[in-house]
């Protein structure tokens, strides 16, 4: 019976996402898991005096793993990638993470969404009523400082009766100009909700 196992185990084995060796943790091998563990660097910017801490520089392994999660479908990823996260952060029952949202035509695209993945794995209450995005914003990538924060004004809605009396730990994948962050920070405030936290798991280079 072992003999069996170990055969089906060799043909049928999921390999590495990034080096294609035998992957232990859904698409990532140890290895790899260890090379991005060792690239965890916290870094703090404030945006309107809230604290957001970032783990990585998006580039290298990073980049190529947030994309493979976001945009190719490979939810495996999620779970090595939170595991990593969670150790960094040492969440506890105080704290409430906030996936930002995406807008419901944009998530039945994409079949889910990807920080919401990454929260569900990483330990800690989730929180996916708080806060809706309202309004089908375009891609942040290619727009400038200043059309960013006009593109994501009126995005977002709180719904005040959602709010569990914890700290919100907003999470994003990204953060380069801070503008999503900044928007949900003032909606937060405007319905007296200021007890927050923000997370990304990058910061871009300045």
């Amino acid at each position: 019976m072992q003999f069996l196992n170990n055969l089906l185990d060799y043909f049928f084995y999921k390999s590495c996402y990034f080096c294609r060796r035998k992957a232990e943790y859904g698409l990532m091998c140890n290895e790899c898991l260890e090379k991005i563990k060792s690239k965890v660097s916290g870094k703090t910017k404030y945006l309107e005096g809230i604290p957001i801490y970032g783990y990585f520089s998006y580039e290298g392994e990073i980049q190529k793993l947030i994309r493979a999660i976001k945009y190719h479908n490979k939810k495996e990823l999620a779970l090595p990638l939170a595991k990593i996260l969670a150790g960094a952060i040492k969440f506890n029952d105080e704290f409430e993470i906030v996936p930002v949202p995406l807008h419901e035509q944009r998530q039945k695209h994409r079949k889910y969404n990807h920080a919401e993945l990454i929260a569900s794995h990483m330990g800690v209450s989730v929180n996916t009523n708080l806060i809706k995005r309202i309004k089908n914003t375009r891609a942040q990538y290619k727009l400038s400082q200043k059309e960013r924060k006009e593109n994501l004004a009126g995005a977002f809605r709180v719904f005040p009766g959602e709010y569990p009396g914890k700290k919100i730990v907003l999470l994003d994948d990204i953060c380069t100009t801070g503008a999503t962050m900044r928007e949900l920070i003032s909606e937060l405030g405007k319905n007296g909700i200021n007890d927050i936290a923000g997370v990304v798991m990058c910061f871009t280079r300045d």
